[in-house]
């Protein structure tokens, strides 16, 4: 293996390494690195025009190294950041967004503001998701994935979820194994939701059809983990592309509830929310403010999910047209906006078949999956004529790449702020503003 020696690190990349430059001018990937580290780094593959290497000696360890609190960190592949300092995530957060505008935006000279940050950079998740395998003997493994490998890190505790259910895990893993010896029955996956602003405990189990001891694993995990509501996922198909076929409620309402500000949500097992509740009470009052709607206004809400934003728009805007694909999330929003009272249209299906037939939009949010907007969405989008957009992003790359779609379609990028939702980690949301420059 090719050793560099003495090697600078001076960044955090996208992806979580850290970054130096080797003598020949050739990026290096660094990982488990930290910015401000002098180390020895053995080289694990060569691209041509970078490198990536593992570190093989600190010669002299940055002021922003920490020790990590988690007995599971470099092994889990849940964090990536938690030997750097707070303070140094965040800036590398706002540099990952500034350089990705710059870089695939083809944006010149923009200042992004200074990463919004929590009150704690851990204890913030409302969601976890582990998994499940079975080991040679029959029996569940249950963990979380490893650090860059498709293994299976078994973990007690996470120090990401919230003090009262830290120690969910090795709770769920006890009955798991428990229920295992006794009806053998078949899950991939176990997600375990827990409310920031209700007492919600919400443990979710995905696999496939067939045989199931509903009964006794709903019991179990009661007396295990104090759930408020046990569900059944079945799925088929690819893991990773998996159609949801049926939630089957075990115990409890059927749903996972959760408060954001004002407003009061009924989650179900398939529906994405925000991870990060509190920062998602920032979240919603900037995109809210910087939306600037008023009663006269019609706005669009696109992949509205179950209606983080279009319970507070409906509050303010003159009309509120919600469109989102999934199903479960449909349902999720109306039973949302019935229930506070609100009223908004919602448009089920593919959004850039929904925005073929939504007409004409003063005003747009937009918080699209991790891989940005597709071509004929962004048509539709500017299709609509909205004078702002509000672009919520979880990516800064594809926020990025659609950035430059929207200028080159006649709008401006006026702000962006990085959000940090998912502090110890590479992730960065994000709120960014267009306006028409027509």
């Amino acid at each position: 293996m090719t050793m560099i020696g003495s090697l600078h690190l001076d960044g955090l990349a996208h992806g979580g390494s850290a970054v130096g430059r080797a003598e020949d001018g050739r990026v290096v990937f660094v990982k488990a690195g930290c910015p401000g580290d002098i180390v020895d780094v053995e080289v694990t593959a060569d691209h041509g025009r970078y490198l990536e290497a593992g570190i093989a000696r600190i010669v002299t360890p940055s002021a922003e190294r920490r020790t990590p609190p988690c007995p599971y960190f470099g092994r889990c592949g849940g964090c990536q950041w938690q030997h750097i300092s707070y303070g140094a995530q965040a800036e590398a957060k706002r540099t990952q967004v500034a350089d990705s505008l710059a870089r695939i935006g083809r944006i010149e000279g923009f200042e992004v503001d200074p990463t919004v940050s929590g009150a704690s950079p851990y204890g913030y998740r409302n969601r976890l998701e582990l998994r499940v395998a079975k080991r040679v003997d029959g029996s569940p493994l249950i963990g979380m994935s490893a650090a860059g490998t498709d293994e299976i890190v078994p973990i007690d505790i996470c120090l990401l979820l919230p003090e009262r259910a830290r120690k969910t895990p090795r709770a769920i893993t006890g009955a798991l194994r428990y229920l295992a010896g006794r009806a053998p029955f078949d899950i991939d996956r176990v997600a375990i939701r827990v409310a920031a602003r209700t007492r919600d405990l919400e443990v979710d189990l995905w696999g496939p059809p067939g045989a199931f001891p509903r009964h006794a694993v709903a019991k179990t995990l009661a007396d295990a983990v104090r759930t408020t509501c046990v569900t059944r996922v079945l799925v088929k198909g690819d893991p990773k592309e998996r159609a949801d076929l049926k939630v089957e409620v075990l115990s409890g309402r059927g749903f996972w509830h959760e408060r954001l500000g004002a407003y009061d949500y009924k989650v179900s097992a398939p529906s994405f929310f925000q991870v990060n509740t509190l920062l998602a009470e920032t979240l919603v009052a900037m995109v809210i403010e910087r939306l600037e709607a008023d009663g006269s206004d019609r706005v669009l809400d696109l992949y509205a999910g179950a209606g983080t934003f279009t319970l507070p728009l409906a509050e303010i805007a003159g009309e509120v047209v919600a469109i989102e694909g999934a199903g479960s999330a449909v349902r999720d929003l109306r039973a949302n906006i019935e229930s506070a009272g609100v009223w908004a249209d919602v448009m089920p299906g593919e959004a850039a078949r929904a925005l073929a037939d939504a007409g004409h939009f003063d005003l747009a949010v937009v918080d699209p999956p991790r891989a940005g907007m597709t071509e004929p969405v962004l048509k539709g989008l500017v299709a609509t004529g909205a004078r702002r957009i509000v672009y919520v992003s979880c990516d800064a790359a594809t926020l990025a790449r659609d950035a430059r779609a929207l200028t080159e379609a006649g709008y401006r990028l006026t702000s962006a702020t990085p959000i940090d939702l998912f502090p110890q980690t590479w992730h960065i949301e994000t709120v960014a503003v267009f306006e028409q420059t027509a």
